[in-house]
């Protein structure tokens, strides 16, 4: 009887065990997949940052051609303004299938992954 009790003790601190070291384990797993995805979305904005600061200067040297060719500088500022509220007009309208569903499918792989 005194064997069983022992066995039972042995099997409780070997359950137990398993239970701390399995919540360490998903822990690790959690703070790492965190890092993954911190990691991947600064990254992302680092880049995106750089393409805003080209496509900017870029616009504002289209805006100065364009006013130039147009005789008053002012008119190429207003087409380039026109042109991107254009392109956030259609944005809006068809932002769950432009915007919407490709960022959550790509949260959603990366948080998978």
């Amino acid at each position: 009887m005194e064997n069983q009790a022992s066995l039972i003790g042995t099997l409780f601190e070997k359950a137990e065990h398993y239970a701390q070291t399995s919540a360490e384990l998903l822990k690790l797993k959690a703070i790492d997949k965190s890092a993954d995805v911190l990691s991947t979305l600064t990254a992302r904005l680092a880049i995106i940052g750089f393409i805003t600061l080209f496509f900017l200067t870029l616009n504002i040297g289209i805006a100065l051609w364009v006013g130039e060719i147009l005789g008053k500088t002012y008119y190429g500022f207003f087409i380039v303004a026109g042109f991107y509220a254009l392109i956030g007009i259609l944005l809006y309208v068809f932002r769950n299938n432009l915007v919407k569903e490709p960022l959550r499918n790509s949260i959603i792989s990366q948080a998978l992954n």
